[in-house]
């Protein structure tokens, strides 16, 4: 009794999502029969749910015919929606960049500017640059012979433009390939890591109407408003609001604790702090209280002591952070927004270069690139140790809401440079600020 109870345990433990590993001997593959378009007679669905490098959870689906051979394979996400869209934009110049691997959604839209060419939102998959571009090739293939009969001239311009599309995995010139999703959700492979990829430009939007729509995400105004009042009756500096979300690690449900903080010398804050009983994630995310600051602030500190690792940083989700002497920087939104200190921030950096990556690690992995990533992050370690001091460490946040521990307060701290500057109006662009009207405005 006492086994079976224990086996129990150990089945309801695991997770709904599970990383693809050797170790796990059952895989949990759901089967389903179900009809089959091609010849209309049944055919067999295996649902696996796993996850992906910096896709997270997903559903690979495969269906096959064993009436007339036909076959499909198809992934989806099975996280959360991101709260903005992402736009990766990368200029593609060598063999090397056309194996970059590519996750892209079913909202995923795929355009090629040299070409005038775009690709409408299709089913998810784990590719390469150099697949997108097949991919496009076999689908503008597909009905060619028919095409050549009924409509003779629309297929010499296709053909024309399918030797265009070869051209380009020829590298005769470089080209830009742009990978756009509302999700946030699809994600190109950067070749530099953990340095910036100079090929690449990442850019966060906040999504349209239209997007939220074909999203799923719409609410009427009524539960909007009722949603509102439901706030307003709560005192968020004097209370801990608590409320159930979906683990991101596992998916299990867990509980989110979110309360507003007055920093000292600084301004308030809302800290949301998850806890899952079921995996053991843990997880705190951080968000300005009090809007979007007129000017960007630029905080570097000069380490010169083991103690400054306990020096308290807020960095807000639209904070870039830098460390010029490792020739390493971050984009805009990396690591969310936290509330913890120097050293929890660098070893948030390990973290995801290392332990959290499962393309440096494992078959996956080249050794080259591992070999950097390793290296990079024995210098964090001899950092945090204080073996390595009187390197600089940068927070750029354009929205000014970064706040960096002042031990010498209210006296100005030698090691300490703080550096209010306006923000370019790239910067605005990607916080949704050039489309904002704040001067003369009328509600309809």
């Amino acid at each position: 009794m006492a086994n079976s109870d224990e086996k129990l345990k150990v089945e309801t433990s695991k997770s709904l999502f599970r990383d693809i590993t050797a170790d796990d001997e059952t895989p949990e593959v759901m089967e389903i029969e179900s009809l089959c378009f091609k010849c209309e007679n049944n055919g067999l669905t295996r649902l696996f749910l796993t996850r992906i490098p910096f896709f997270k959870d997903v559903i690979v689906s495969s269906f096959t015919c064993d009436n007339c051979g036909y076959h499909n394979s198809e992934l989806q996400p099975g996280g959360r929606i991101q709260d903005k869209g992402v736009k990766y934009t990368v200029n593609i110049q060598n063999r090397k960049d056309l194996n970059r691997q590519v996750v892209q959604t079913n909202t995923a839209t795929i355009a090629i500017p040299k070409l005038e060419f775009e690709n409408p939102p299709n089913k998810g998959a784990l590719t390469t640059v150099e697949g997108i571009i097949q991919r496009a090739v076999e689908g503008l293939s597909q009905d060619q012979p028919l095409r050549k009969i009924q409509h003779p001239e629309i297929a010499v311009q296709i053909d024309e433009f399918i030797v265009k599309l070869n051209e380009l995995l020829l590298l005769k010139e470089p080209f830009d390939l742009v990978l756009t999703d509302p999700s946030g959700n699809s994600y190109i492979e950067n070749l530099y890591a953990p340095q910036t990829d100079p090929q690449m430009k990442i850019s966060h939007y906040n999504r349209s109407k239209a997007d939220n729509e074909n999203l799923g995400l719409s609410q009427d105004a009524e539960q909007e408003m009722k949603e509102n009042e439901t706030f307003n009756m709560f005192d968020a500096k004097g209370e801990v609001a608590t409320f159930e979300t979906n683990c991101p690690s596992c998916n299990e449900l867990c509980s989110t604790n979110m309360k507003v903080v007055d920093i000292p010398h600084f301004k308030e804050v809302i800290i949301m702090a998850t806890n899952c009983d079921k995996c053991g994630h843990r997880d705190n995310e951080v968000k300005g209280g009090s809007g979007i600051e007129p000017k960007g602030k630029k905080i570097t500190l000069k380490i010169t002591d083991v103690s400054d690792m306990n020096r308290d940083v807020l960095k807000s989700e639209t904070s870039s952070l830098s460390i010029p002497e490792l020739d390493f920087s971050t984009g805009m939104g990396t690591l969310g927004g936290k509330f913890t200190t120097v050293e929890g921030i660098l070893l948030a950096i390990k973290d995801q270069l290392k332990d959290s990556n499962p393309f440096f690690r494992g078959d996956s992995s080249e050794e080259n690139m591992k070999g950097k990533i390793g290296e990079f992050c024995d210098k964090i370690d001899e950092i945090i140790e204080g073996k390595r001091l009187g390197i600089h460490f940068v927070l750029d946040d354009a929205t000014g809401n970064s706040y960096l521990q002042n031990v010498y307060a209210p006296d100005d701290d030698p090691e300490m440079e703080i550096e209010m500057y306006d923000r370019t109006f790239e910067q605005n662009e990607e916080l949704g600020l050039n489309d904002m009207k704040t001067e003369n405005y009328e509600s309809s």
